[in-house]
This record gives C-alpha cells, structure tokens and sequence, in this order.
C-alpha cells in the first residue's frame, strides 16, 4: 500500500504545476516489472503476444496513471528506424478500400507501427506526388492498395490488387480465374444461360485481370457471353451510383438476360435498385452476384450472393511481408502471392426463369 501512494506522488501536482511524465524505470518499478517487458507491451512488439492479456492490460492502465508515454524520438535513433508506414487507397468509404484499410491499420497498430493514410482519387498528379510525400515524410515502406505502381523509391512497397511489375514489389493479388469460375458455375447450376457482365471503372486495378478471368472461365465452360450483355461501370464515383446507371443501360438494350455478375458489392446494390424500376424482382427475374462481400453485403434486401475476397486476410499478408522486408533489410526479388476467393451464397440467386416468362412480365410494365 505504501508503494502505491508513493507512485501517485509521481502524477499529483500543484495546481497549475507541469505534469510528471514517469519514465520507463519509474513504469517498470511501480508495477513490479522489467523495463523490457513494459517495454514489449507498450511498443507493441511481436514478443508482447507472449505476454498475458491481464498483464497487458495493467501496464497500459498504469502508464496512463502516471503519464508515461514512450520517446519516439530517442527510439527512432536507437532503432534507426522510424516505425512509421505509407498507406495509399483510392478513396475513404464503404467498401473494398476501407475494408483493407481496416485490416492493414490493425496489423500495423499490434506491431508497434504509425501510419500515414492519403487518398489519391485517381488523379495522375497524386499518383506521382504522394508517393515522394511519404518519403519525405520517412516512411520505411509503402502498402498501395487498388493503386498502380510505376516507379522504384529504394524502400520496400506491397501493392494489394495492384498487379504492377517491377523489381522489389510485392503483389498480393487474388485469384481471379477462380472467383469467376465459382460465379458461372454458381449460375450454371441454377439454370441460367443468358448471363450479364458488369465491368469496373477503367482506373481500378482489377478491371482488365477480371474481365479476362471471366472471359476465359466462360469460354472454358462453355457458356459463351453476348457482347450486348456486357456493360461498365463509368465516372468516378465509389457509390451505387455507376452501377445503377450501368444497369440502366444494359436494361436498355432490349436483350433479355436472367444473371447479372457485377464488378462489385457497391455496383451490385445499385443494380437492384434499377432493376426493380424496371419492373423486374430480384432474384425471381434476374438473380444478381456481387464481388468483396463488404460488411454491408449481407443485411441487404435480398441479401446478396457475392464473391468474398478475402480482404483482411491480403491485409495482414501485406503488413507481414512489407515489416518483414524493412527488419531484413534486404533487397527483394519480384513477388506475387494470390490469395483465393469464396462463393458466398445468400438471397439475390435463384433458378433461372424462363426468357418467355421473363418477355412477358417486361412487355407488361
């Protein structure tokens, strides 16, 4: 008991006094512990995982107590490291881009890691600027996620869904020939022959690798796409918006199809929307696929059947791989690791109907 009223001398003040900051020693002592073992749990260190939850949790409690807060800057210079990353994505919103963001800031956070996030909105100059912000800024390493990447800065840099070639980057990619096999053959099973395309905006990362997936998995299995029944997403917009608009669009041309397989969650929900203006329910008329399986996905109406990528996971792999390269410091040869996706089978697919029926009900709106 006397020690505990010792220790609070250390954070109790005359009014208007500066506030006692309790060095690591001071933290250590109060709790009866080493210095190295405060010392894991407070920098969040790989070896503090060793450390019971309990014990963390009253190391934290009692460096809050006496005002202990760890000195960056000395640590930096020790170490020579400054234990900050880059992190570039297309925007901040619902959907991929925050999903991975959310999965790359918690590995980084239980590895003792700052963070700077910036937002490139696709634009040219940012793509060229922000990369040698970061620099500036003494960044260790850079994770670009949906971002292409197109010149070396001497540090290391992981790109998720970038599918760049380049020497020393590491690609974290997903397989998409599978995640189109697994949509077709969803739809095959349940009837439809006649099945519809939803492409993404041309600046995303993923366009072109999906749509050559899809095109060779339908030609594979023999289910061949009409042309007309092939539509893309345009503008700039993350929101439903583009794939409401590109659903308009594709109902437009008069060419009857009973499955839609759109390029993302996002667009898929903007789909329905413009589906049923038009008259038509899903899945009873037009069952509908979407891709990411964002949190939201599931507490749609219906809830939609998508493609999960597996998008915490290819978080945590790019923060392994970029501190794993950083603490080496070692040079690394091009590298890609695909990941796999899931068929997530919810309430937006149902067996086919048949196109008579489907004519019918759309010459009767």
């Amino acid at each position: 008991m006397r020690e505990e009223k010792k220790e609070f001398a250390l954070v109790k003040q005359a009014p208007g006094a500066t506030l006692h900051r309790a060095n690591l020693a001071e933290l250590a002592s109060h709790l009866g512990l080493s210095p190295s073992t405060v010392s894991r749990v407070i920098n969040r260190t790989p070896g503090a995982r060793s450390i019971p939850a309990s014990t963390q949790e009253r190391i934290f409690a009692a460096a809050e107590k006496l005002n202990y807060q760890p000195n960056m800057v000395a640590k930096s210079l020790r170490k020579q490291s400054t234990y900050t990353i880059g992190v570039m994505v297309p925007e901040l919103g619902e959907g991929y881009s925050s999903t991975v963001l959310n999965g790359v800031e918690t590995a980084l956070v239980s590895n003792g890691y700052f963070f700077f996030v910036v937002s490139h909105l696709h634009r040219e100059d940012l793509l060229r600027e922000y990369p040698r912000l970061l620099l500036a800024r003494a960044v260790e390493g850079i994770i670009a996620v949906d971002t292409p990447w197109r010149e070396a800065l001497g540090i290391p840099v992981v790109t998720i869904s970038g599918h760049s070639q380049m020497t020393g980057l590491t690609n974290i990619v997903l397989d998409h020939r599978l995640a189109a096999e697994l949509a077709l053959r969803h739809f095959r099973e349940l009837g439809h022959t006649r099945v519809a395309v939803m492409k993404g905006q041309t600046f995303s990362s993923d366009t072109e690798s999906r749509w050559q997936a899809i095109r060779e998995a339908a030609e594979h299995m023999q289910m061949p796409i009409n042309p007309r029944l092939v539509v893309q997403l345009e503008g700039e917009s993350s929101t439903s918006v583009p794939g409401y608009d590109a659903a308009r669009r594709l109902l437009e041309t008069g060419e009857p199809f009973t499955a839609l397989f759109t390029f993302n969650d996002i667009s898929a929900i903007g789909a329905i929307r413009a589906i049923r203006e038009a008259g038509l329910r899903v899945p009873e008329d037009i069952s509908i696929i979407g891709f990411d399986d964002i949190p939201s996905a599931a507490f749609q109406n219906p809830g939609l059947t998508t493609i999960r990528q597996p998008l915490r996971t290819m978080a945590t792999l790019a923060v392994e791989h970029i501190l794993s390269r950083i603490r080496s410091k070692a040079d690394s040869i091009s590298e890609e690791i695909q990941v796999e996706p899931e068929l997530i089978v919810r309430n937006s697919t149902a067996p086919a109907r048949s196109l008579d029926t489907l004519r019918r009900r759309t010459s009767t709106k």
